[in-house]
């Protein structure tokens, strides 16, 4: 399927050699075939950089290909990814996760008859070296007010229209928002009055091995917390909702085992209905 309108995929990549040609060759067998692929390249250390001018090479026309002269991390990647989109439509994707074949044209048709709504995401599913895990669900229509409880969308899953990420000046770029940066960004989308809509299929397998657990820092959580006061406070929501502030700090000193319990019950209840 062609489609009309084409989708610009914002792919910030960085240390992700051997899991990234599996991303990318998900997205060269969306169905959806109107869409263009902007890497950028943010200091990697190992082939990432080589492994993507391979794809660059074989496919010309679909791949911009872009590379940082230092690590500035996601949020100004992204936005430099952004720079170079022509879509209607603006996705994202993670250089170690999956998009199912058919992602690409279930949110596009969804977007092309629900004008009303401005962003798009969908159910996870986590995978690892094992095999495929458990479906990660997200409620199906957000409001701001869920925003300090949890995150309304699944960042690595969104498609949003590319007048309204330009309209919000994309991803805000400071040490505060630092591993925030899509709650942020939903704290603004909320406060224009924007909607998002969540399917609820899951259209995206996100990768969650220990190396994934790894990188969640005390540090990364602290600001997490500080991202949540401050957009709390910019919606002008009730104290009560600032008790949700410390919700990432709990969750980063909670041990992994516990995590994955958890997230199991969950989806345990999911599966029967509850």
């Amino acid at each position: 399927m062609q489609g009309k309108n084409k989708v610009s995929i914002l792919m910030g990549i960085y240390n992700c050699a051997d899991t990234l040609s599996d991303a990318i060759d998900s997205i060269i067998k969306q169905t959806y075939a109107n869409w263009e692929l902007i890497l950028c390249d943010d200091g990697s250390q190992d082939d990432t950089y080589q492994v993507a001018s391979k794809y660059k090479e074989k496919y010309p026309d679909k791949i911009v290909l872009l590379k940082n002269k230092k690590n500035i991390r996601l949020a100004a990647t992204l936005n430099h990814c952004a720079k170079y989109a022509t879509g209607k439509y603006i996705a994202r994707m993670d250089g170690d996760d999956l998009s199912l074949p058919d992602r690409f044209e279930k949110q596009v048709d969804f977007l092309d008859k629900h004008p009303e709504y401005a962003l798009i995401g969908t159910y996870m599913k986590a995978f690892d070296e094992k095999g495929e895990k458990n479906i990660i669900p997200i409620k199906e229509i957000p409001v701001k007010t869920d925003l300090p409880k949890f995150n309304p969308f699944h960042h690595a899953t969104i498609m949003m229209k590319r007048e309204v990420f330009e309209a919000l000046e994309g991803y805000r770029v400071s040490k505060l928002t630092t591993r925030a940066e899509d709650v942020d960004l939903w704290f603004r989308f909320f406060a224009n009055g924007y909607k998002g809509y969540n399917i609820a299929e899951p259209l995206y397998l996100v990768r969650e091995d220990v190396a994934t657990f790894n990188r969640r820092t005390f540090k990364h959580s602290l600001e997490a917390s500080r991202v949540l006061v401050h957009g709390i406070k910019s919606l002008k929501l009730p104290l009560q909702y600032y008790v949700f502030a410390i919700k990432p700090i709990v969750s980063q000193i909670t041990p992994i085992w516990l995590k994955r319990k958890f997230r199991k019950n969950m989806d345990n209840r999911n599966r029967k209905g509850d």
